[in-house]
């Protein structure tokens, strides 16, 4: 097949028409505060090549389920002329650190090019506003496709196909990757998800059932104890409520959350001196069991070992209301963020 026939034949399954739209130039990578898996590229010298860039943080879950697709397009294309940089932007302020960066990066095998945006220079110059996003550019450096979340990961490899082929690419296979992801990496049950992403710091919080502006940025001892309809939840100990998290004061702290979703992730860190956080995990008032997340034991046992995300709930059967309640063992951690799946 001829180079214009297989142009033709990606943009008929891509239901592209005629091209995929100029959306205007790649902006610049100057800004990134370091580099991971490369020394320093510019959108300069990539010209030539089909670029794909992926903004992404490393505790976002709607990032983490992109991410074998991400790894699988930069295996398969690299070779035909596919250069993958990903853009790292934080969200929360441990996720500046380069050193943990650097760590969940290797563990989440991202060996293509990383960009450092601690200080959302590249986010600004793409006038960027999502964790994940993508945006997908020619050889000539001209925009020509972008996608926001998750999903569309078809759509999304026909047109990474059809830009290489433009580009002269002799060597485009026009299957389609088969992802195969685990853990926090597994898609959604999007048609049993009725709980949203909530943070915990009072700067964006939802559903706090003793949220009271008095007792915001210092140590409080919360009683919890009411009953929480869904998607309400509280806490119960020695906590301090801070605009970015929920910070545990003393030993033997919980937070209940009613939810309605298959799974259940929280965005923990260990606090300021680094030290193990044990947790135990109960779903309705008992160990989780079955329904422990890939975090957990199914006795609900769990550790707080570094900032990161960690599922907690993934539940094998029919998807209905539950309470879920993490009760820590040990002081000092801090909360920021529920996600579901």
């Amino acid at each position: 097949m001829s180079g214009d026939e297989l142009i033709r034949t990606i943009r008929h399954r891509l239901g592209a028409g005629d091209s995929l739209a100029d959306e205007g130039r790649l902006a610049s990578f100057a800004r990134a505060t370091a580099w991971l898996n490369s020394a320093p590229l510019s959108s300069e010298e990539l010209r030539g090549r089909v670029v794909l860039v992926d903004f992404w943080t490393y505790t976002c879950v709607n990032w983490l389920r992109t991410a074998p697709y991400l790894r699988a397009w930069s295996a398969k294309y690299a070779t035909a002329g596919l250069v993958t940089v990903g853009v790292h932007t934080p969200e929360f302020g441990f996720e500046s650190d380069l050193d943990n960066v650097t760590a969940h990066a290797h563990s989440l095998r991202i060996d293509y090019p990383i960009a450092v945006d601690d200080g959302y220079g590249i986010w600004d110059d793409f006038a960027n506003r999502y964790w994940p996003a993508l945006y997908l550019a020619d050889a000539k450096g001209r925009i020509r496709f972008h996608h926001f979340g998750e999903g569309e990961y078809a759509m999304t490899e026909m047109a990474i196909q059809q830009l290489l082929v433009e580009s002269g690419s002799p060597a485009v296979d026009t299957s389609l990757v088969v992802a195969e992801p685990q853990g926090l990496e597994v898609a959604a049950d999007w048609s049993s998800l009725r709980s949203p992403e909530t943070y915990l710091g009072y700067g964006q919080s939802t559903g706090f059932v003793s949220d009271d502006p008095a007792h915001y940025d210092r140590s409080h001892h919360y009683t919890g104890g009411d009953i929480l309809r869904r998607n309400e939840w509280d806490v119960s100990g020695e906590w301090v409520i801070a605009r970015h998290a929920a910070m545990l004061a003393r030993p033997g702290g919980r937070i209940s959350f009613a939810f309605h979703a298959r799974d259940v992730n929280l965005v923990l860190s260990p606090g300021r001196d680094g030290a193990d956080i044990r947790f135990r995990v109960y779903l309705d008032g008992v160990p989780v069991g079955p329904a422990h997340g890939t975090d957990v034991t199914e006795l609900g046992m769990g550790v707080v070992t570094s900032p990161n995300t960690y599922q907690l709930v993934r539940q094998p059967g029919r998807i209905v209301d539950h309470t879920m309640e993490i009760e820590f063992l040990d002081g000092g951690v801090e909360a920021y963020c529920v996600t579901f799946g």
